[in-house]
């Protein structure tokens, strides 16, 4: 039985990862700030399959404490979904909170680097793979995404670059690249406001963190042979946003 670490598996396209692959047979790792979600996880799907690792992926030295805790069936992991992330404010560059991209950029970029330098060894050694979750702001920037786009496009490239390194290893790299999904993310990203969530995906027919899951586990699941690069998703009723054009008075 293989295992799966899923970072961010308090809500959204980590939780729903989590349930897939528990589904598909793995054991899975999750990991959260929120011990009662993952409580309520583990309850779901049961402590032999589902082992909770309360944490924030910001904190390395909590992240290795619980890392080393790691009961036996769990400790071998054969599969990384970086997963944790966040966007926070949706206002231009020249208004942005500094704290906000400084957050941002340490829990999108840093911890994710971290914890993949971290499990890397293991990794190599049982040829197992690691899925990026980006989005497609790491290609089509859009106003107010400054510093979250950024972030996805470092992930993006991170990936790839990993892909190139591992090269040999028999390791698989993925950046799954996600458009709209409706999960906790613009809730979050809109300072709590659900309202706003709501107006947002409205009439939209938006992805669902079950739909991206389900795709991370069949990358994940592949033959050994095969590696999918990246991979881009929208909903139907996404497209590419046209260019912004400002004109003189």
């Amino acid at each position: 039985m293989k295992t799966v670490l899923v970072t961010g598996a308090t809500s959204g396209i980590g939780e729903a990862c989590a349930r897939a692959f528990v589904k598909a047979g793995w054991r899975v790792i999750g990991t959260g700030r929120r011990a009662e979600r993952l409580q309520a996880l583990t309850d779901e799907l049961g402590a032999d399959r589902f082992h909770a690792a309360v944490f924030d992926v910001r904190d390395e030295t909590a992240r290795d404490a619980a890392l080393d805790a790691l009961p036996a069936d769990f400790a071998a992991i054969d599969c990384l979904v970086n997963n944790a992330g966040l966007a926070l404010g949706a206002a231009p560059a020249q208004a942005a909170d500094l704290a906000n991209w400084k957050t941002m950029i340490d829990t999108n970029v840093v911890s994710l680097v971290s914890l993949t330098h971290k499990l890397l060894p293991g990794l190599i050694a049982r040829k197992g793979g690691i899925v990026m979750l980006s989005s497609v702001a790491a290609t089509y920037p859009y106003t107010g995404g400054n510093v979250y786009g950024g972030t996805k496009a470092f992930v993006r490239q991170f990936a790839l670059g990993l892909r190139s390194d591992l090269s040999g290893t028999g390791v698989r790299v993925t950046s799954i690249e996600p458009g709209m999904v409706e999960t906790e993310f613009t809730v979050i990203r809109n300072g709590g406001d659900q309202a706003a969530s709501d107006t947002f995906y409205a009439g939209v027919n938006p992805m669902t963190g079950e739909d991206i899951a389900e795709t991370v586990l069949w990358v994940a699941t592949l033959p050994a042979h095969v590696n999918i690069n990246t991979l881009e998703l929208m909903p139907v009723n996404q497209s590419f946003a046209g260019f912004q054009i400002a004109r003189e008075n």
